[in-house]
């Protein structure tokens, strides 16, 4: 397990739309052990290993939750909105990092005191739009000077962390733990016949976009997506919303977001369960009522792909404060390359 390459995936900051630092990463990664790799028209990285008979599209979203910046006050605070979903809870209070022109600009989340607060508001939670981001300046021109421009987009100001065991935590492992378990997939398939391609897709967390056009473009025979997903293995939350739990091994999804997203193509649910079962790679099954991923785009391809899903589970998923274990990544690595033989 290459921890310092998952450090390096998560630790980069890349918002829909501004993929460029960590499309680098995994472009350095994947030269070695892929034939072809290009960049399509709207930022997807797209690499390819092997020549001949199927073709199979491995899918993993670059692009982690962020914010924009759509106003900046006369004292220097910035307004902004959201791209990606992001619960308020966690947003508030937050260190954030907004990406300039002029280089990187820190910041924290703020908002009105409990102090000053009248009893009503104290009772409710603190909207986005009710937040600000206070960077030091101490006028709109002041702002400016630092280099900080509406438009500018931000990221959560989180490093990776290793925790008890073999748990870790960190921003953005929706999706850089699909990202890695890519690049590791690519480099222990032997591809000889077939083709696979390795998708860094963009813009995944504001409507499943890169995905879309990658997938015309290859117009795989298969395709799998790789992500991460919810777990119910801490306290508030009931086992009949999720049964997912870290530290069981990799989670096939076989629907999400109640059935309006993806239902897993029959064929790869058998090719996914038999490999699982016939390799003792621990998995688990998952159900899922709200939520999807870019297999939703990817099926609807064309004429249709035969499509599934393949997730981390993962803990607190759209925070700063994600929570993974090594030995799932180190199962869906496994149950990934292994379908791959024999799809």
């Amino acid at each position: 397990m290459n921890k310092k390459l998952i450090a390096g995936l998560c630790n980069a900051h890349s918002a829909p739309g501004y993929e460029d630092e960590i499309r680098e990463i995994m472009k350095k990664e994947l030269a070695n052990v892929c034939d072809v790799i290009s960049v399509d028209k709207l930022g997807n990285l797209i690499a390819k290993k092997g020549d001949g008979g199927k073709k199979i599209m491995l899918d993993a979203h670059m692009d982690e939750i962020g914010l924009i910046i759509k106003n900046i006050d006369k004292e220097g605070f910035i307004k902004f909105t959201t791209l990606g979903g992001f619960s308020n809870q966690t947003l508030l209070n937050q260190k954030v990092v907004i990406h300039t022109d002029k280089g990187r600009v820190h910041g924290v989340v703020g908002s009105k005191p409990p102090h000053l607060m009248e009893e009503e508001e104290r009772k409710k939670i603190v909207k986005a739009e009710n937040m600000f981001i206070d960077i030091g300046a101490e006028s709109n021109s002041g702002a400016g000077d630092i280099g900080v421009a509406v438009g500018d987009f931000i990221t959560m100001d989180m490093n990776f962390r290793e925790l008890g065991g073999d748990f870790i935590t960190g921003k953005a492992f929706d999706d850089r733990l699909g990202c890695y378990v890519m690049i590791e997939v690519m480099k222990r398939i032997d591809a000889s016949d077939v083709e696979v391609y390795a998708v860094g897709s963009v813009q995944e967390e504001v409507g499943l976009k890169g995905a879309r056009t990658a997938a015309y473009k290859i117009n795989p025979d298969y395709a799998l997506v790789l992500d991460v997903t919810t777990t119910g293995d801490y306290p508030g939350v009931k086992e009949d919303k999720s049964t997912n739990k870290l530290g069981k091994g990799a989670v096939i999804s076989l629907a999400d977001s109640s059935g309006r997203g993806l239902i897993t193509h029959p064929k790869v649910k058998k090719i996914l369960l038999n490999t699982a079962r016939e390799e003792n790679i621990m998995y688990q099954l998952e159900v899922g009522e709200g939520g999807t991923t870019n297999a939703t785009v990817i099926h609807l391809t064309r004429e249709g792909v035969p499509s599934g899903v393949i997730s981390v589970p993962t803990r607190y998923i759209h925070s700063p404060v994600e929570v993974a274990r090594l030995r799932d990544i180190e199962a869906v690595i496994d149950l990934t390359a292994k379908a791959i033989n024999r799809i």
